[in-house]
């Protein structure tokens, strides 16, 4: 890929990945690439493997062939934690996050800053710092949350999903997957989830964003993947296609063999 007259490397590139349940073929042959600052859409229709696509991607699952470089480095993601260890973040649908649990400790579960000298060492957390590093955060991805202090059950769908983006845009330096962040969602909440996005972007973090909604995917993405049956059928520059190309290509009536 040239942007601007430099030629940059792929920040992930998953090449001939696929993956087996028994008898059952849930992905064959997916090719995938995503760059520094670009949202990527995976689309397809239920049952086309986008899931199990980003649960590999994401550590869950291992392949059962192809490879993943991150960086342009060979890598095995064993599980979640591996992933997450190699800057890869993920938002699931469910958000994971703690209801009866603040902002600040949400964003920070399981990587909580100690105090400096003694009082670190015997369990004293630094909870200024990360109060002030999450109100950075928020500020940098303009999310609408009126305090870093509230607990997460107080807050609106929108808001509890601006939680999980800045969670991981805070870890996830190399890589951030959306699994449907607009699906429980209205219609001012989504925009506003659309928004987040956008501004991960303009961080250089790269996004693979997936979605039912069609119109979403044209609103952020750069380029558009279509995975039919387990394969990746179609990528497309967003500014080259329209909606009706795409939804060929989901349902089947435009495929390979159909162009030639």
């Amino acid at each position: 890929m040239v942007q601007g007259g430099v030629h940059l490397e792929p920040t992930l590139q998953a090449t001939g990945i696929a993956k087996y349940f028994g008898s059952i073929r849930a992905l064959e042959h997916v090719d995938f690439e995503i760059y520094p600052g670009e949202v990527v859409a995976v689309l397809g229709d239920n049952g086309a493997g986008k899931s199990t696509f980003i649960k590999i991607l994401s550590g869950v699952y291992h392949p059962d062939q192809g490879e993943i470089r991150l960086n342009g480095e060979l890598v095995r993601l064993n599980s979640p934690m591996d992933a997450r260890k190699k800057g890869i973040e993920t938002v699931y649908q469910d958000l994971a996050l703690a209801p009866q649990v603040d902002v600040t400790s949400n964003i920070f579960l399981g990587r909580e800053m100690m105090r400096k000298g003694l009082l670190g060492k015997i369990g004293f957390l630094d909870r200024k710092a990360m109060r002030d590093q999450v109100k950075n955060m928020l500020g940098q991805l303009k999310a609408s949350v009126k305090s870093v202090n509230q607990v997460v059950d107080e807050l609106s769908g929108g808001q509890r999903q601006a939680v999980a983006i800045v969670r991981a845009v805070s870890w996830g330096t190399n890589l951030v997957i959306m699994d449907e962040p607009t699906a429980a969602l209205g219609v001012e909440e989504s925009a506003k989830t659309l928004e987040l996005i956008k501004e991960v972007k303009s961080k250089g973090i790269p996004v693979i964003f997936i979605t039912h909604t069609i119109p979403f995917a044209f609103d952020v993405a750069d380029r558009i993947v279509v995975l039919r049956l387990g394969k990746s059928v179609v990528n497309l520059m967003t500014h080259d296609t329209h909606m009706d190309e795409v939804v060929q290509w989901i349902t089947g009536s435009k495929s390979v063999e159909n162009n030639y």
